[in-house]
């Protein structure tokens, strides 16, 4: 029973700060200041700890489904590690894959100032990002969902 609680609550956590940041936090930083850039710092600030999070509360859900696995029927451990790891691999390939390139082409503008080209590679990095949280916030929500 401590275990099923233990790992509602980091479930909870990890969809919770998910939530947050993805779809209050970030909107409201472009929606209130008016320098985009500052903005954007902000929440790529904000989406690089929230990818250690993410990190952190996948090995902790891990670890609690290993340790707690004679409570649960072997049907559903599977479906939450399944759930957990496929929110991991959205944590992973965001923030080592996607995130860098965006970084780079951020780099590589002078005074912050993209040309078309460059603005067209980095709305497109940030729209397969934004489709990669957008799956791993739908994850969240299935894995609170099934944990009862």
């Amino acid at each position: 029973m401590m275990l099923a609680r233990m790992r509602f609550l980091v479930a909870t956590l990890w969809a919770g700060s998910l939530w947050t940041i993805g779809f209050i936090v970030a909107p409201t930083l472009f929606a209130t200041l008016s320098d985009r850039v500052l903005a954007g710092n902000i929440a790529g600030s904000m989406f690089r700890a929230e990818a250690w999070l993410s990190i952190a509360c996948a090995l902790v859900l891990l670890a609690l489904l290993q340790w707690g696995a004679g409570a649960l029927e072997l049907k559903r451990r599977r479906l939450l590690g399944a759930l957990v790891l496929a929110m991991l691999v959205c944590a992973l390939l965001s923030h080592f894959g996607i995130s860098p390139l965006m970084a780079e082409l951020k780099a590589q503008a002078p005074s912050g100032i993209m040309d078309e080209a460059m603005r067209s590679r980095f709305g497109m990095l940030h729209g397969v990002s934004t489709l990669i949280f957008a799956v791993q916030s739908l994850l969240a929500g299935v894995l609170i969902w099934k944990q009862q």
